[in-house]
């Protein structure tokens, strides 16, 4: 039996086109897909989490994919982010299997960036909103990336599911102006700079 049975899958497209200054010539993009997924432990302890960290990551590039799709392409994707919302008979640690396998699907669908994937992870219930920051593909210190974008989903996740969610975005806050590392100006491969 598989470890992973997926509800629903959620896509979410927002269109920034300004922040109170000049209207963009083309609007600020950000994609979130979020799959409602049967937790296969809730309710109980389990020692070995590995083989779900391993089933999801067939769901991580599933959700990679849609949300390249959804940004207009590969060469678009500048910033990226994930998150998990457990229900209420899970576990922190059950929500924590999304850093690899969500991380690692997203950037070998992106080209392997070098920047970490920022993430945010709770335990809630139906409805619960969180906040899932977004930084920079190639570098972490690009300051106008650091961003975030809201998941949720109206009905989950309910008590025994987990709602496994990734996020892209065409690039950073609109009318971004403190200073700090310019995407134009990265030229380290290991990520910060």
């Amino acid at each position: 039996m598989s470890l992973m049975n997926v509800r629903k899958v959620k896509l979410d497209l927002e269109e920034v086109w300004h922040e109170g200054g000049a209207r963009l010539e083309e609007p600020l993009l950000v994609a979130v897909a979020t799959a409602i997924v049967a937790n296969p432990y809730a309710g109980r302890y389990e020692p070995n989490l590995l083989p779900f960290m391993q089933a999801l990551r067939e769901l991580g590039a599933d959700l990679s994919s849609r949300l390249i799709t959804q940004l207009g392409g590969l060469s678009k994707v500048e910033a990226y982010g994930k998150g998990a919302i457990v229900g209420e008979d899970g576990e922190l640690e059950h929500g924590a299997v999304w850093h690899e396998a969500g991380g690692w699907a997203m950037r070998e669908t992106l080209g392997d960036p070098k920047a970490m994937v920022p993430s945010a992870k709770t335990i809630g219930g139906v409805g619960t909103r969180l906040m899932v920051p977004l930084g920079h593909i190639h570098a972490s210190y690009v300051r106008s990336h650091y961003g975030t974008c809201e998941v949720t989903v109206w009905d989950g996740p309910r008590r025994n599911e987990i709602a496994f969610a990734l996020a892209m975005a065409t690039g950073g806050r609109v009318h971004a102006r403190l200073g700090g590392l310019r995407a134009s100006d990265i030229q380290g491969h290991d990520g910060l700079r």
